[in-house]
C-alpha cells in the first residue's frame, strides 16, 4: 500500500498473493498476515451483517467556521468537597486556570452545583488581567449540600448559550467528587448539545458514570486523587487548553512538581526556559500550611524573593509573572519550609511561545484505551513534537497513579520495541502491568533534555519513489526524487510536563496478583553473516511485557521461511550463555554453526522467543534472514581457491556475546 503510483494496485492483497517475507510494517505488526486477512478477522467484519441494500446515501456536508472559545467551569460544591481540603484545592487549581491557562479572547463562565445549580458568572470575554481577576473573585470557597451533576451541566449549557444562542462547539469543565444516581438522565441532552465536556473526577468516590459524559462529547477524562504532593488538580486544569491547534497561543507547562518537606528543609531545583517559549511566563509556588521562603534566580543571576511574588492566602499560592519574554536558560529555585511543621510545597511553571513564527516544543500524553480489564496490559504513550517535527533523543518519564494513591514510574522509549511501534517517530511508549486494584488510574509524563542531543527532525514520506513507469512497452521517466530537508535542529535543554488523563480498570483480583504477563514479542531481530560468523541483533524484551528482564531465550534456525509458523520444528541454537539484559538494551549474539555446510546463496532463517521466570514465552519474533553470498572472484583468485572444491564452507561453533545498555 506504500506504492500508490503503481497502476496495477487495485485490490487488497490476499493470503495467496501476500509476500510473507517482505521486511515491512505489515508483516511486523500483523504477524505476516495479508491485508485482506486482517480485514476479514476484524470485529467490524465478524459482527456486522452485510447490507441488503447497497445504495449508498448521498453525502452531506457541513461548513464549519472558527469562532472564539467558549468554556464554562461547572464546579461541585457539595458537602463532600469540604473533606480532604478539596474545596481549597479546587479554588487553587481553578484560580490557576483562570489567571494563567485559559487563552486571551476566550469567553469564560462559572457555575457551581450541590443540590441545585447556581450561575456565579455569565460569560466574560478575557481581554486582560481585569477580567481574570473578576472571575477569580467568584470562585467557590465553601462546600455544602448534595450532588446533582445534571443540574450543573444544564446550567452550564445555558451559560454557554450566552455567546450565540447555541451550545454547539462550546466547552464545559465538569469537576465533581460525588455520586449522583441521576447522572444518566441528561445523556440525551449532552449527546445533542454539540458541546464538549471535559470531566475531572476528584477523589475515590466520584461517580463511575462521570467519564461517560466525556466519552459522549469527545472531551478529556481526567482524574485526581486526594494526595496533594502530586500537583494532580493543577495539572488537570493545565491540560484543558484550546483544541483549535494554535500552539502559539496555548499555555505550555514547563514544570510541575510537589513534595512533602520537613520543617526547615528546602525544595530545590532548576527549570529551563528554552528558545521556543518565554512569553507570559509565570512561576507558581503552592503550600498547604504556611508560605515558605522563596528564592528564584534567573540565568543572569537576578534574584526574585517571596516579597516579589503576589501571594493569595485563600488559594495558598504565590505567583511571579515575568513581563515580556523570560530569560532563556536555567532558572534555579529554592522553597524553604518554616520551622512549624512539615507541609507539601509545590512548584509549577507555565509559559507560551516566544516567537509567533516558531512552534513551541509540546508534550502530549495518553493511554491506549478508556477502560482496561485485568489482565490486559495498558500502553502508555507520550508524543513530543515541535510543530510537525518529532523530537528525538529525550528522556520521558511516566507516572501512573492508582486510585489508592500508589504510584508507578516508567521510562517511555522510542526504540521501536515492546509497546513502541516505530523507532524515532517522536512517540515514546511502554507497557504498564503493575495493577493495584480496581478504579481510576491517572497519567502524568515528564519530558526532559539535559545535556543530551535531543533534536527535532522533519517528517519524512513513507511513499515509494518510482524513477519511472512502463506503459505499453515505453519507459516514461519521472522527475528526479526531491532531496528531503534532513537538517535536524538541536534543541538544547528543555523540560515539559503533561497530564495524560485517566483510565478505568476493573477485574483486578484481591490479594497477591498472579504472574500473568509474558515477555513482549521481539520485533526487530536481524541476522547477517560477518565473515564466518552469523550475527544476530535485537532489542531485549522484559519479564512482564517490556518491563524488567527476561530469564532466558530460545533461538531456532531453519532453511525455510515457515519457521515463524513452525517454531518448535526449527533447529535449536545453544544460546544459554547469554543472560538477558534489561528491557530496551541492544543485544548482539555472534556464533558459527556446527557441522553446517554453507554454500554461495545459502539463506538461513532465525526466530527468537523470550521466556520469563515462570516459563511463560513471548510470541515468536519477526523472521530474520541471513544470506551468504560470495564476492565476485578477482583476477587470479577464484572462489575455489578460497573455499575449496564446490564453493562450500564448513563452520564450527564459536560464540561471542555483546550487550549494550541504554
Amino acid at each position: 500500500m506504500y506504492g500508490q503510483a503503481l497502476e496495477p494496485v487495485h485490490a487488497f492483497c490476499k493470503e495467496n498473493s501476500h509476500n510473507k517475507e517482505a521486511p515491512n510494517q505489515q508483516n511486523k505488526l500483523c504477524n505476516r498476515k495479508s491485508t485482506w486477512e486482517v480485514i476479514m478477522n476484524s470485529p467490524d467484519m465478524k459482527t456486522s451483517t452485510p447490507l441488503a441494500n447497497t445504495n449508498i446515501p448521498d453525502p452531506t456536508f457541513s461548513l464549519l467556521q472558527f469562532k472564539d472559545r467558549v468554556v464554562t467551569l461547572v464546579l461541585d460544591v457539595s458537602g463532600s468537597m469540604g473533606s480532604f481540603d478539596r474545596i481549597a484545592r479546587l479554588y487553587q487549581a481553578s484560580e490557576v486556570y483562570i489567571m494563567q491557562i485559559v487563552e486571551s479572547g476566550s469567553h469564560v463562565g462559572i457555575v457551581t452545583f450541590s443540590d441545585v445549580a447556581t450561575v456565579q458568572s455569565q460569560l466574560v470575554k478575557i481581554v486582560d488581567t481585569f477580567q481574570r481577576e473578576k472571575l477569580k473573585q467568584l470562585l467557590p470557597k465553601v462546600a455544602g449540600g448534595g450532588t446533582t451533576i445534571c443540574a450543573g451541566v444544564r446550567s452550564g449549557f445555558e451559560v454557554n448559550k450566552g455567546y450565540d444562542g447555541s451550545t454547539y462547539g462550546t466547552e464545559i469543565v465538569l469537576l465533581t467528587d460525588g455520586e449522583d444516581s441521576g447522572i444518566s438522565s441528561c445523556h440525551e441532552e449532552v449527546r445533542t448539545s454539540g458541546a464538549i465536556i471535559h470531566t475531572i473526577a476528584l477523589g475515590d468516590k466520584a461517580d463511575p458514570g462521570l467519564e461517560q459524559l466525556a466519552n459522549i462529547t469527545g472531551g478529556l477524562r481526567l482524574s485526581v486523587t486526594d494526595k496533594v504532593d502530586t500537583n494532580g488538580l493543577i495539572d488537570s486544569f493545565s491540560r484543558i487548553i484550546s483544541g483549535n491547534g494554535d500552539t502559539i497561543q496555548q499555555s505550555v507547562q514547563i514544570e510541575s512538581t510537589a513534595t512533602t518537606i520537613p520543617p526547615n528543609q528546602c525544595l530545590t531545583g532548576k527549570v529551563t526556559i528554552d528558545n521556543t517559549v518565554g512569553n507570559d511566563t509565570f512561576f507558581l509556588v503552592t503550600w498547604t500550611s504556611a508560605i515558605p521562603g522563596i528564592v528564584l534566580r534567573d540565568p543572569k543571576g537576578k534574584e526574585y524573593k517571596d516579597g516579589q511574588f503576589v501571594s493569595d492566602a485563600t488559594s495558598k499560592s504565590a505567583r511571579l509573572t515575568i513581563p515580556g519574554t523570560a530569560e532563556k536558560g536555567d532558572w534555579q529555585y529554592s522553597l524553604c519550609n518554616t520551622p512549624s511543621g512539615e507541609q507539601v510545597l509545590g512548584f509549577t511553571v507555565n509559559s507560551r511561545a516566544a516567537n509567533p513564527n516558531v512552534a513551541p516544543i509540546i508534550a502530549e500524553a495518553y493511554m491506549n484505551a478508556d477502560t482496561a480489564s485485568f489482565p490486559s496490559p495498558i500502553i502508555v504513550y507520550a508524543i513530543v513534537t515541535q510543530g510537525f517535527s518529532p523530537v528525538l533523543g529525550t528522556k520521558v518519564t511516566a507516572t501512573i497513579e492508582a486510585q489508592d494513591g500508589t504510584i508507578k514510574t516508567l521510562e517511555l522509549l522510542d526504540n521501536g520495541a515492546g509497546a513502541d511501534i516505530i523507532k524515532n517517530d517522536g512517540i515514546y511508549s511502554r507497557y504498564f502491568t503493575s495493577y493495584k486494584g480496581n478504579g481510576r488510574y491517572n497519567l502524568k509524563v515528564h519530558v526532559e533534555n539535559q545535556e543530551k542531543d535531543s533534536k527535532a527532525t522533519g517528517p519524512k514520506s513513507g511513499a515509494l519513489y518510482l524513477p519511472g513507469v512502463i506503459k505499453n512497452g515505453t519507459l516514461f521517466a519521472n522527475p528526479p526524487k526531491p532531496k528531503p530537508n534532513i537538517e535536524d535542529l538541536n534543541l538544547g535543554n528543555f523540560s515539559r510536563t503533561a497530564s495524560g488523563g485517566a483510565i478505568i480498570v476493573f477485574g483486578v483480583p484481591s490479594g497477591p496478583l498472579p504472574d500473568v504477563f509474558k515477555p513482549s514479542k521481539i520485533s526487530d531481530l536481524s541476522a547477517f553473516f560477518e565473515s564466518s560468523l552469523v550475527v544476530l541483533t535485537w532489542t531485549a524484551t522484559g519479564d512482564d511485557e517490556d518491563e524488567g528482564n527476561a530469564t532466558r531465550y530460545d533461538l531456532r534456525m531453519s532453511l525455510s521461511s515457515e519457521l515463524v509458523d513452525n517454531f518448535e520444528n526449527g533447529t535449536a541454537i545453544n544460546i544459554s550463555s547469554l543472560t538477558p539484559s534489561p528491557s530496551g538494551s541492544t543485544e548482539v549474539f555472534r556464533f558459527t554453526l556446527r557441522d553446517i555446510t554453507i554454500k554461495n546463496g545459502t539463506v538461513l532463517y532465525f526466530v527468537l522467543v523470550a521466556i520469563d521466570k515462570v516459563n511463560q514465552t513471548s510470541d515468536p519474533s519477526n523472521l530474520a534472514r541471513a544470506a551468504f553470498f560470495l564476492p565476485a572472484p578477482e583476477s587470479g583468485n577464484s572462489a575455489n581457491s578460497i573455499l575449496g572444491t564446490g564453493n562450500t564452507l564448513i563452520l564450527t561453533l564459536v560464540m561471542t556475546i555483546i550487550t549494550f545498555y541504554l
